[in-house]
């Protein structure tokens, strides 16, 4: 294990422990160098985004090798930590978690988000969850980054699981078990609830990190909120390729250019990568 990432991955845990950590999700290369070039600390990638860019629908449709070879491209090109989006670990049971983990770490990444939802959208329970973070705990030491920063991504939110005045509740439980088993940081998209975020702040022991986009509180009101991490899922990728279809319409059915307006010039975005 080269020095280099595991300094990275100790710069990545860092960012979680002070202020908060702003996270533009990346989903190739080119937009990873774009978004650093912005003045991202690190990169996140997006699971949607990264499918995207192979011409597949999110939910696990890359296998892990494709997802690994997309993610080593963009952990190369950029000098700053990496997370990898790995789902729900390409597979249920914990030695495919490990399996996915040892990938990604090998391919120069220092950070994973590990989803607690199956492909049905129904959630593991906190105990089967516990055993799969416990594996990618285990696959991280064996592959010599016990350093690996974990975000384990709970969908209670997310996909409306139980009754509404009960995911609170459920959420600071699994997180307690989440922690015990070695999770790093909480991860809990779907909640923009600002007093909801600070019950979960004030009731576990994780950094939260959310998900945010138009629409949702600043990232000020989510800091004072208690929150130490806030990333933005597909958001950027959907305004990419938002732009790439209306300016191919706009061409086709008008004949004009108007959609390409405020782009960087080809010099700006060119010499944001090296040979």
């Amino acid at each position: 294990m080269a020095n280099t990432q595991q300094t990275k991955a100790l710069v990545l845990r860092e960012l979680h422990e002070k202020g908060i950590l702003v996270l533009p999700n990346a989903w190739d290369a080119g937009s990873a160098a774009l978004i650093a070039q912005g003045g991202a600390k690190a990169i996140a990638t997006t699971s949607g985004g990264v499918s995207w860019s192979a011409g597949k629908p999110d939910q696990q449709a890359l296998s892990r090798d494709e997802m690994v070879a997309l993610v080593r491209r963009i952990a190369e090109t950029v000098d700053v930590p990496v997370t990898a989006d790995i789902e729900g670990g390409y597979g249920l049971a914990p030695e495919d978690v490990a399996a996915t983990v040892t990938a990604v770490i090998e391919a120069g990444v220092v950070g994973v988000n590990l989803e607690d939802s199956k492909p049905d959208f129904t959630l593991f329970t906190a105990e089967e969850q516990a055993a799969r973070i416990r594996a990618a705990r285990e696959a991280a030491e064996r592959a010599g980054l016990p350093e690996l920063v974990v975000n384990l991504r709970t969908d209670v939110f997310l996909f409306g699981i139980g009754e509404p005045e009960g995911r609170a509740a459920d959420v600071l439980a699994r997180a307690a078990v989440y922690a015990e088993a070695g999770a790093d940081s909480l991860f809990v998209p779907g909640l923009l609830d600002l007093a909801v975020i600070a019950e979960l702040v004030e009731g576990q022991p994780l950094p939260v990190n959310v998900m945010a986009g138009p629409g949702a509180p600043t990232v000020a009101e989510f800091e004072a909120a208690g929150v130490r991490r806030v990333s933005l899922g597909t958001a950027v990728a959907q305004a990419a390729y938002s732009l790439a279809r209306r300016a191919a319409a706009e061409l086709v059915d008008h004949g004009t250019y108007d959609a390409l307006d405020g782009a960087l010039d080809f010099g700006a975005v060119n010499s944001s990568f090296t040979r």
